[in-house]
């Protein structure tokens, strides 16, 4: 079982959220929190494999609460943020901070739990639209931050190309004509060498190196 907290301001967002939690049978709703130090409290003594955080918190928002979760000091909880605001601040720092998923509150049941599987097996799911934004639009950093792109293979660069337009597993061994197995095998690489967490990293990677257009 998935267990899963959910962290939200609006008393009726978190029981919708857990209503659609406890429909699925592979998870489970082990907490729910009002505001981000709420949140924390809550995580740190249910410890939760997936955290459903809303940005616009009181006392602490989900973003800083975000940070406390993924921190790998601690003991990490997975965070997906599902919020109604896609700013790209926002979206940029939530990947920085070690977000495994961004989803606008209006993408739907279907869309919640596939995010909250990707997040559970160490994956990562971001709503597309979100996607293509931050990639066309943000301004990448003159100096970029850690591993440089001549530490990866061109066959690596391909899949971290794939990955930063937000496609699957079986998305890419279709393009690279490889299997979903040998995918997975340079993913794994990839986040070694790259020193990120998940497939959200290595899209910010990508993006701050300009290797997608």
């Amino acid at each position: 079982m998935i267990r899963v907290m959910v962290a939200d301001d609006q008393a009726m967002v978190r029981t919708g959220f857990g209503m659609i939690i406890g429909a699925q049978p592979d998870m489970e709703l082990v907490g729910e929190a009002g505001d981000g130090v709420e949140a924390v409290e809550v995580a740190r003594r249910t410890r939760p494999d997936v955290a459903l955080l809303d940005i616009r918190m009181p006392r602490m928002d989900g973003l800083a609460a975000l940070k406390l979760l993924a921190d790998p000091a601690a003991h990490p909880v997975r965070v997906v943020v599902v919020t109604t605001f896609d700013l790209d601040e926002y979206v940029h720092t939530a990947l920085r901070n070690g977000a495994c998923g961004f989803l606008l509150k209006d993408s739907g049941p279907a869309l919640l739990v596939e995010a909250v599987r990707a997040a559970a097996s160490g994956d990562a799911l971001i709503s597309p639209s979100i996607t293509v934004r931050l990639l066309q639009h943000l301004n990448p950093p003159s100096t970029p931050s850690g591993a440089p792109q001549n530490v990866l293979s061109p066959r690596e660069l391909d899949v971290v190309k794939l990955v930063a337009r937000g496609a699957t597993n079986a998305e890419i061994a279709g393009r690279l004509y490889i299997s979903v197995g040998t995918v997975k095998t340079h993913l794994g690489s990839i986040q070694a060498k790259l020193d990120v967490r998940n497939r959200v990293e290595i899209a910010a990677w990508a993006w701050e190196r300009h290797l997608i257009t």
